[in-house]
């Protein structure tokens, strides 16, 4: 059961949780129309009364760019005021991930984006290692990847998680901790809700943005990671037979961090994954405030006075 803290912003100010409720009508509840974010925030392991969060800015950035999707316009600046607000207001003590979400708040039946009214909330839960730190097993799902001429991919859009949400469930009733799907091309994409790497020999892998991928913010971080340490870095369509003789795959995202692919099916791989450690523990020292190189990708809040 996940712990929900306290507060949540809900029709512009902060609320206790049980009270930020919506209507069995509303409208996006029935047609998917919604966007949502996730983002992880932890106390500062430096600072007592301090909240650090990874790459809020680029997080906000596309939360409004799938607002935009919509035909809403959500603003970034009212966003950053409002997760301040209820970081605030919560003082969370251990790591947290935080769902903004903009929807279309009317009552009504008709399936449309026009003459309708959206809304905005944003509410946290206590979360601590989404996938096992010691890795996963995947299978390749028998769900295809939406293409982005269907749906618009490029947003966190509500309804396009039905897939992921199909291939999970098959993966977890067939002996699995995760799904790969394929696109329609047969190409890898993305897992239900991850971005994927592999390594081979010594060269970084990864789908492109032209796979019918979300454009993972994790996983923009860690090619920019590998890149600076030196690794060479290849986006372009991955075929199946690659994930098989792979000598590391993992999986990226905010929720999952970095993960490591343990068995793909019935393929067993290494646990020496150099690569993916290196990346991994860069990673962790940044989001933790200790790397002094990315100050810019952290956001400091100060719980104690209105400094942020």
């Amino acid at each position: 059961m996940h712990r929900f803290l306290k507060y949540a912003w809900f029709q512009g100010k902060c609320v206790p949780f049980e009270e930020a409720n919506v209507s069995i009508a509303t409208h996006s509840l029935h047609y998917g129309t919604a966007a949502f974010g996730g983002m992880r925030a932890i106390p500062d392991p430096l600072k007592r009364e301090r909240i650090l969060l990874f790459r809020v800015d680029k997080h906000i950035k596309r939360l409004c760019q799938s607002a935009k999707l919509l035909l809403t316009d959500l603003s970034e600046e009212y966003v950053m005021e409002s997760l301040t607000e209820i970081i605030k207001a919560n003082k969370p003590d251990m790591p947290i991930y935080i769902r903004p979400f903009v929807y279309t708040s009317d009552l009504g039946i008709a399936p449309r984006l026009h003459n309708i009214e959206t809304d905005f909330f944003i509410y946290a839960i206590e979360l601590g290692d989404y996938l096992s730190p010691d890795g996963v097993t995947c299978r390749i799902s028998s769900w295809t990847r939406q293409e982005d001429c269907a749906l618009p991919l490029r947003g966190k859009i509500s309804g396009a998680y039905i897939t992921s949400s199909l291939a999970k469930t098959e993966a977890v009733k067939s002996g699995f901790d995760e799904a790969l799907l394929m696109n329609r091309h047969g190409k890898v994409s993305e897992a239900s809700g991850m971005n994927l790497f592999i390594v081979r020999n010594g060269e970084l892998i990864t789908p492109g943005v032209d796979q019918d991928i979300l454009e993972g913010i994790t996983r923009s971080s860690v090619i920019e990671l590998a890149k600076k340490e030196g690794i060479t870095v290849i986006e372009r369509p991955v075929d199946k037979t690659e994930l098989f003789i792979a000598d590391e795959l993992f999986l990226t995202g905010t929720a999952a961090k970095i993960t490591p692919i343990k068995r793909i099916e019935c393929t067993e791989f290494s646990s020496k994954r150099p690569i993916m450690n290196k990346l991994k523990n860069k990673l962790i020292n940044i989001t933790e405030g200790r790397d002094s190189n990315y100050e810019h990708w952290i956001k400091r809040i100060e719980l104690n006075n209105n400094k942020s």
